[in-house]
Order: C-alpha cells, then structure tokens, then sequence
C-alpha cells in the first residue's frame, strides 16, 4: 500500500487578537484563497495575516485547497444547552424572517418595523443556533433589556460587558462602544452575533466589533438601515444581505396600532431668527467661497479645516448655533406645555436633540429625564414610575428611541 504525503507541509489557522494568523504557507501563494487582497504578510511572526471577519469563507478555502495539511486551531464557540426555552409562538411574518435568514446560510439583516417583534425572532434564532451569542446593543438601556427578555425567555442569567461590567459567558449582552473595545479579546468565543438596531454598525470605529469577530453566523435587525453619510451599504459585508423586508403597510392596523402624526409647526421669535439667518449667511458664503476652487468641497471637509483654518472654524460654529437654536426655540415650550394640558391623564414621551434641550424642559416643567449618562439604577427607577403611572411625562436625549420598551406611552412628541 502506498502512502500518498500531502504536497504541502502543515498549514495552521489561528486566531490572534480580532485577526486570523496563517502559519505555514509562505508569502505569495495566497491566489484563491477568499482573494489575496484580504491578506498581508506580518514579517513580526513569519506569516499571513487578516480580519477574523473572514474567518468562514478563510476556513472552507484553506480546507479545500489543502486537505489533510490543514489545521484549523481557531477556538471553537460553545454549545448552548438551555435551561428552559419559554417563547411565544411566532407570527407568519416572523416565521418567514427568521427561515430566511436561516436559509441564507445564518448571516443577513432582518427589516421590520418598530414593534413588530424583530427581538422574538432574534431570540428564536438563538433558540435554534444553540451556539454562543453576542447581542450587540446601541445603549445601555437596550442592553439590560436585551438581558431581561433572555432570562425570561431562558432562565439564562448572560453575561454583560460594558457599563462598568466585563462579564462574558456564553451568552453576552454589550454595546456597540464596548464591542469594538473589547472584541479583539472575545472575537473567537462567540458562534453568532446579533446586531440590535443595525444602523449603527458601520461608523468608523463601531464597525471593528464585526470585522475583529470570527463569528460565522450573523444577524442584524433594524427598522430602517439607511445612513444619511451613506455607510448602510457596507452591512452586506460586516453583516450579511437583507434577507427579509417588512413593509410598514403591512404591519399597519394589524400587528401596529394605528396612531396619527400630527406636525406642529415652530416659529422662532425675532431674535432667534436674526441669529439664525446670520449663522445661515457665514456658512452659506464659507461655503460658496470654498466651492469656486474646490467644485466637490463638502461638509466635512469644512471639519477638517476647522483645527486650523479660523474662517472654516467660525462657520462650524455658526452651523452648530443654527442647531442650537433649531433645538431650544422658546416656542417650543409654549406648545409643549399645550399638549400636556391636551394629553392630560395619558402617559407622554418627550425626546429631544441635546442634553440641553432635555434638562430644560425637566426643569421647566418638573418631570423626570433620561439622559446617555443617567445611572442605571436612577434609570430603572424613573422608567418603573413611568410604567406605573407615577410619572404621567418622561423626557430623554434619544436614548429611548433605539428599541427601548416603553409600552406604556400613549403619546411621543
């Protein structure tokens, strides 16, 4: 019998701080193996080098092209065995999202309007996977929520990392600020990652907590993925295709209550609106003046100027003026103070633009707010009273509009 030896000698695949480290194979023989751009020779080691998030499409072409020469050494993600499965039966709709998904190989963004139950179709995704997950959250309100709904759900008390915790089990809960810190460290223990309001994915740093993992099975949901900088379409690489889109027709009257949108319009008094036409003319004419000579001179651009450039600094100033008084006109006050005298006796949220604007209305009217760096207890304290009815107002900064469950509110202005 003869002992056919493999061609190549032993070619490893290791995870190593949010990248895959490739031992064994030397330089230029890279060709068709998930494309030699996603490579870079780390002359450190000795070896190739790229983003664990490549760890999927790396493993099955290393595999194919060198059988029994190569090992794969990355860490495996842990089983999940549950201690209890109690979740609701899905709603068609749901099942279609969540066999979709499935049918996309497990990566993939799930649309689907605000309340129409897109965490039950993530927890039910965890309930079949059965792998370690990590649910990537925007704030820390949506993070201890995500942590609520999956010991009821489980009985499975997961691990948290961020504000202030760095617990990691098998199941986890974080932000996306803590993700990206920490998951070079973690990127490897994790089978599934969940992307909670998805849109914030693709910032600039925030988009290291899908490139640094080595999760092959992703999910993101949001009710709309669209970015105004135009970064949403970088979620089919960091995520996975949109795999299922829920019209909010469809869910309009049925599964969604039907509500009315009323505009109210806002006018600014004559020293607002002085200010604000000057601050509108310094950027306006900075602007112009730049455009003669730079044709495709942008916003950002004005940015980077303003570290050094007095003029683009001054108009930068006036633009944020302008927001400012947008924010906090006077007006505002008078007519929100109408609409709680309309309303009275109905739960009512107030969001607002800035910290600013938020404490000036808790003020004004003594009610409570909820503000990006509220304590977690106060936090729970005041949403508790609000769901009680203790607090007939609550006023937050945009931190309860990411998914947060606030079923008590019957009017949002």
């Amino acid at each position: 019998m003869v002992n056919q030896q493999s061609p190549y000698k032993a070619i490893k695949l290791t995870f190593d701080g949010g990248t895959l480290l490739l031992c064994g194979l030397e330089r230029g023989r890279v060709d068709n193996i998930s494309g030699p751009a996603i490579w870079s020779w780390d002359s450190r080691v000795g070896a190739l080098r790229c983003d664990a998030i490549h760890y999927a499409a790396v493993r099955t072409a290393l595999a194919a092209k060198f059988g029994p020469s190569f090992s794969d050494e990355a860490p495996k993600p842990a089983w999940v065995h549950w201690p209890k499965i109690n979740l609701p039966k899905l709603r068609p709709n749901q099942v279609e999202a969540l066999e979709a998904w499935s049918a996309a190989g497990c990566r993939g963004q799930i649309i689907m309007p605000t309340g129409t139950g897109k965490t039950e179709v993530a927890l039910a995704a965890m309930a079949r996977t059965k792998v370690a997950t990590l649910i990537v959250a925007p704030v820390r309100d949506l993070m201890y929520q995500w942590h609520r709904r999956i010991l009821a759900a489980f009985e499975y008390d997961a691990g948290i990392v961020g504000d202030g915790l760095s617990d990691i089990k098998p199941i986890t809960v974080t932000t996306y600020d803590s993700a990206y810190i920490h998951m070079a460290r973690m990127g490897a223990g994790f089978g599934l990652l969940i992307f909670d309001e998805e849109h914030h994915l693709p910032g600039k740093c925030r988009r290291e907590a899908a490139i640094l993992s080595a999760a092959t099975m992703r999910l993101g949901l949001t009710a709309t993925e669209e970015r105004s900088d135009g970064l949403h379409k970088d979620l089919d690489w960091l995520i996975g295709p949109v795999v299922y889109r829920m019209p909010f027709k469809e869910a309009e009257g049925s599964t969604l209550a039907n509500f009315d949108l009323v505009r109210i319009p806002v006018a600014l008094n004559e020293q607002e609106q002085a200010t604000y036409d000057q601050c509108s003319r310094i950027v306006q004419h900075f602007i112009s003046s730049r455009r003669k000579d730079q044709p495709g001179y942008t916003w950002q651009d004005l940015c980077k100027e303003s570290g050094k450039d007095p003029q683009a600094r001054n108009s930068q100033k006036a633009y944020y003026l302008k927001n400012s008084i947008e924010s906090r006109a006077a007006e505002k006050l008078r007519v929100l103070e109408d609409i709680f005298r309309l309303h009275k006796g109905q739960q009512i949220l107030v969001f607002t633009g800035s910290n600013v604007m938020a404490i000036e209305v808790s003020e004004r009217f003594l009610v409570p707010t909820i503000l990006s760096h509220t304590q977690k207890r106060e936090r729970l304290t005041v949403l508790e009273n609000f769901a009680k009815g203790v607090f007939p107002v609550l006023v937050a900064n945009r931190v309860l509009d990411e998914g947060v469950d606030v079923p008590e509110a019957k009017v949002a202005v």
